[in-house]
């Protein structure tokens, strides 16, 4: 007897809990994916990468068109080839000045693991300082930057010289010295639940980094690309990095990130050793050229506009005893509970019922909700009509329990 595709699954695909979703989606557009029996909405963009939403004709479209003309052709940097130069333009044509040079990697976790690298290289030093509650993705270098303990305990030992700082903590500033590298930080705190520091906590925090010659780096593989109502969220506070990393909703669901810099610092990686930072599929043409289509898609359709608006329908629409409090930036959301085991029946029943959200990896009593920038207001509207009958058949249960 032949094994179900699911059993398959199970069988053979690596499984990083005992409860994946294991839903079999066959296809996807917009904001919908679909299996056999039923649709859902993607509520959470595939963890914040589908951001021009799924299967967008015009990313498609560049994809099938580089596809029939070369794929991978050497490793990153030797050859010149138009999908990666027109998107390393078109990125530095967003940036402030000092950002002129794009090293592109595979993934958000590589980004992060290049910047470090570079840091660490152009500075002369080696402490790194990061978030309490941060994260910047799963490999050894971006693991030990992570500010949750949990998640690294049982992989080390991990990079030494490594101290934390609490988020939008004004005193902790002074923990930056000259004996700093660089300081790692989300704009938006992401795993953590959307959390979010002001403009002059910011402000203050370049002020520091500059007097000691460390370098700011800031990690926009979640908020980049119009997600917080601006292409990147370093925009609503008037200041900028030394290092950018960007990934996610930057390949319209391809897979490719960029740690990105100045000429002057990129230099660096030329000499003591020549190739200081090297890899084969960074820039694969497929993924830039997938990159390319959907940065000019947010910019044709004006997606960035509708953010804000969207992300205050939400706000207005979510209304209930269950909810403790709501962060939000753009459409970039956190919605509190009381607990992980609430919570979790509210998204399960959420997913019967067609809507596709999550929680957060350092903030289990929330739910993530960030949807493809393309949701139409119908949409939001079914999504908080789901939800808020979801909190009202547990809250109803859960009062009949104890009276």
């Amino acid at each position: 007897m032949s094994l179900s595709q699911r059993q398959l699954f199970l069988a053979h695909v690596a499984q990083t809990s005992d409860f994946p979703l294991a839903l079999e989606i066959e296809s996807a557009k917009g904001v919908w994916m679909y299996s056999k029996q039923k649709k859902y909405l993607d509520l959470i963009s595939g963890i914040g990468v589908s951001n021009v939403g799924h299967c967008h004709p015009k990313v498609v479209e560049a994809i099938q068109n580089q596809a029939a003309k070369f794929m991978h052709l050497m490793v990153y940097g030797e050859y010149i080839y138009s999908p990666q130069v027109k998107l390393a333009e078109k990125i530095c044509q967003l940036l402030p000045s000092n950002l002129d040079n794009c090293y592109f990697t595979n993934s958000g976790t590589e980004a992060t693991e290049g910047a470090l690298k570079l840091a660490k290289r152009y500075i002369g030093r080696t402490q790194i300082i990061a978030c309490h509650q941060s994260y910047h993705g799963s490999s050894h270098g971006a693991l030990s930057v992570m500010g949750n303990e949990k998640f690294k305990q049982n992989y080390r030992p991990l990079l030494p010289d490594i101290e934390f700082i609490t988020f939008g903590s004004w005193s902790d500033i002074d923990k930056i010295t000259t004996q700093t590298a660089c300081v790692i930080m989300e704009v938006i705190q992401g795993e953590a639940g959307v959390v979010m520091a002001c403009e002059s906590y910011f402000k203050l925090l370049r002020k520091k980094c500059t007097e000691t010659e460390t370098l700011l780096i800031f990690d926009e593989i979640q908020t980049g690309f119009g997600r917080t109502g601006k292409m990147f969220a370093f925009e609503h506070y008037n200041i900028v990095p030394d290092i950018l990393l960007v990934a996610k909703g930057m390949g319209g669901g391809m897979p490719i990130g960029a740690f990105i810099s100045s000429k002057k610092i990129f230099e660096v990686l030329k000499n003591n050793p020549i190739l200081g930072h090297i890899t084969t599929f960074g820039g694969n043409p497929v993924c830039c050229a997938a990159a390319l289509a959907t940065i000019e898609t947010i910019e044709n359709e004006d997606l960035i506009s509708k953010v804000d608006s969207k992300g205050e329908l939400f706000i207005d629409l979510l209304k209930h005893k269950s909810i403790k409090s709501i962060r939000q930036k753009g459409l970039m959301i956190a919605v509190e509970m009381s607990d992980f085991i609430f919570l979790k029946k509210v998204i399960d029943r959420c997913i019967e019922n067609g809507i596709i959200t999550d929680w957060f990896l350092h903030c289990d009593n929330s739910m993530r909700i960030a949807p493809p920038l393309v949701i139409s207001e119908a949409e939001i509207r079914l999504s908080c009509e789901v939800i808020i009958e979801s909190l009202d058949y547990f809250s109803n249960n859960l009062t009949l329990k104890n009276t």
